[in-house]
């Protein structure tokens, strides 16, 4: 049994969903039924990494990085995926930060990384934009050796 975390990009172009769902898809089904994946539920990469560790069966434990976080960060589009990825994870972890801000990011990406085997980056190779991001998360993994499995198609692309 492995546990996965995943780390990735929020901005993905419409395009690009489908690529690095199969991409995800793939990946997870190389680690079989027991797979465990950990994720933050962030719209974009975090969702479908954890849509894809559930259809495969796998389990699912969620990570919320603030007690606001679904009012203040989860957009009306995103909302329904949300709520049911919440209801189908085996464990929710909510932090006690009550506001959703970059210290609750940094430490809900602690947790992950604490609570995994494995890092998985849906991630251009873009360096960091800010600590708590993708790329900081993969530098983290990388400094405590944990393996890190990049997952960014040939051709997907993020909006702007």
């Amino acid at each position: 049994m492995v546990t996965l975390a995943v780390t990735g990009h929020m901005d993905l172009t419409e395009e690009s969903v489908p690529l690095v769902r199969a991409a995800l898809r793939d990946l997870i089904a190389g680690f079989g039924p027991e797979v465990t994946g950990v994720s933050c539920i962030a719209a974009g990469s975090d969702t479908i990494f954890a849509e894809e560790v559930t259809a495969a069966g796998g389990q699912l434990i969620v990570v919320i990085p603030s007690q606001n976080y679904r009012e203040a960060k989860v957009k009306p589009d995103h909302a329904p995926s949300f709520d049911r990825l919440i209801t189908a994870a085996s464990e929710v972890v909510t932090l006690p930060h009550p506001t959703a801000n970059r210290a609750a990011y940094e430490e809900a990406n602690d947790l992950l990384l604490r609570r995994a085997h494995r890092l998985v980056a849906v991630w251009d190779g873009s360096p960091p934009a800010g600590r708590g991001g993708t790329a900081d998360t993969v530098a983290l993994a990388r400094e405590a050796g944990m393996p890190v499995d990049v997952v960014w198609p040939a051709t997907a692309a993020r909006r702007g």
